[in-house]
């Protein structure tokens, strides 16, 4: 396999988005919004230069290369979120029992699923300014965000609360799933 010298990841910045790195935390932000993470590794830097971050290795091993391209996705993901946002839309599906959904300050409930007395619950962990949940049309859900792990996250929590067990999931299609997942 051929040696590297040196691997060095740009990405670039949008008009209006600002980077800023203290120590081992990133924080991008544009407008009020901003999303930080933490990159820490011995041999990998992060670096602002000229409208860009950057990452970079010198003399990378297998595993330090792949770790800079893990990075150069999740930098990505944030300044994609923090420029654009995420939006991922769910829809609850019913053939019988028609399904009441409501969504509360940390979490969102799910009455009369399967014709079920007791309501559902799915947690929302984060606050609404990270991660907004509504309920558009009796049946629609969006989540959005800007950060994309809270928003998978919480996403995944809501269809993961309509899990139905011990029945056919091809007989019994009565749940909350995810339709799209986007921008």
């Amino acid at each position: 396999m051929v040696k590297l010298d040196k691997i060095v990841h740009r990405i670039s910045l949008p008009d209006g988005v600002n980077a800023s790195v203290e120590g081992n935390n990133l924080t991008i932000s544009k407008d009020g919004n901003s999303v930080s993470r933490e990159f820490r590794h011995p041999r990998l830097d992060i670096s602002i230069e000229e409208g860009s971050v950057e990452v970079f290795c010198d003399l990378p091993r297998r595993s330090e290369r792949a770790l800079a391209g893990t990075w150069n996705a999740h930098i990505t993901n944030m300044v994609k979120g923090v420029d654009t946002g995420f939006e991922y839309r769910l829809q609850a599906v019913y053939s019988h029992f028609p399904m009441t959904i409501k969504v509360q300050a940390n979490k969102l409930t799910v009455n009369n699923l399967f014709g079920e007395k007791v309501p559902r619950v799915a947690k929302l962990p984060w606050t609404p300014s990270d991660v907004e949940v509504r309920v558009e049309n009796k049946t629609d859900i969006i989540v959005k965000g800007s950060d994309r792990e809270k928003v998978g996250q919480t996403a995944a929590n809501i269809e993961r609360c309509c899990v139905v067990k011990k029945r056919d999931r091809r007989v019994f299609q009565d749940g909350i799933y995810i339709v799209s997942k986007g921008v």
